[in-house]
């Protein structure tokens, strides 16, 4: 039996996902004279997931700051309502998901011998998306994850530029491999906070436990962008 929920029929506020600035992503690439990004998602599948809004702005410019964000009358879930995080940014390397690769390279990666992916009881691919080539988590920039889905190209509507990504919404901020290799870099200061899960900090959920990938046109980023889960 499952609790009947009676449907919202009003205006929804959209809700902040994240506000970034240049001077702490600076491969963020917003277009010119902007120097932050904020991202804003309506809390309601449109039609698998929330609808985003990319707002670049100049930093000198927003002088009418709310002190509290309007919050909206209802959720569709309450994966939908971010936890508020403070970013430690930190500058990684990836590598595009297997299927990417070209055919030979393909071919070398499943004659690749890893004892490390024998440990983990993963084959050579799988041991490369998780542990080698993809981050998991919330991220600027990269290379999408395509675990539920097979690689496909994202032209621009406007011009027909290949897209990239902007950012991924992620479930998880830890990976699939028992030696966790994706984990966060320690510093002077850091560590978690009362409540803080370092497994799903912001309390986001994306679907059944996925990603939610922005991408961007690189030519003329306020071109409009698209969402793709993975």
């Amino acid at each position: 039996m499952r609790l009947a929920v009676q449907a919202y029929d009003g205006p929804i506020a959209m809700l902040p996902v994240a506000q970034l600035y240049v001077r702490d992503v600076p491969d963020l690439s917003p277009p010119e004279g902007k120097d932050l990004l904020q991202v804003l998602w309506c809390p309601f599948d449109h039609p698998i997931m929330p609808r985003t809004l990319l707002f670049w702005r100049s930093a000198a410019a927003v002088t009418d700051i709310l002190d509290t964000p309007p919050e909206p009358p209802a959720v569709q879930f309450d994966g939908y309502l971010p936890e508020p995080c403070v970013l430690e940014p930190e500058q990684i390397t990836e590598y595009p998901d297997h299927l990417e690769l070209s055919e030979e390279l393909q071919e070398q990666l499943k004659q690749w011998s890893v004892p490390q992916a024998a440990e983990e009881d993963m084959d050579p691919d799988t041991y490369y998306d998780c542990v080698l080539s993809n981050a998991p988590g919330w991220k600027v920039g990269g290379w999408p994850a395509w675990n539920s889905t097979d690689p496909s190209p994202q032209p621009c509507s406007e011009c027909g530029t290949g897209m990239q990504v902007l950012m991924t919404v992620a479930t998880f901020e830890e990976g699939d491999d028992a030696g966790n290799s994706w984990s966060p870099h320690p510093h002077p200061g850091a560590g978690p906070y009362p409540g803080h899960r370092g497994y799903n900090a912001t309390g986001v959920q994306i679907g059944s436990g996925y990603r939610q990938h922005l991408f961007v046109c690189p030519a003329k980023p306020e071109h409009p962008h698209i969402e793709l889960m993975t």
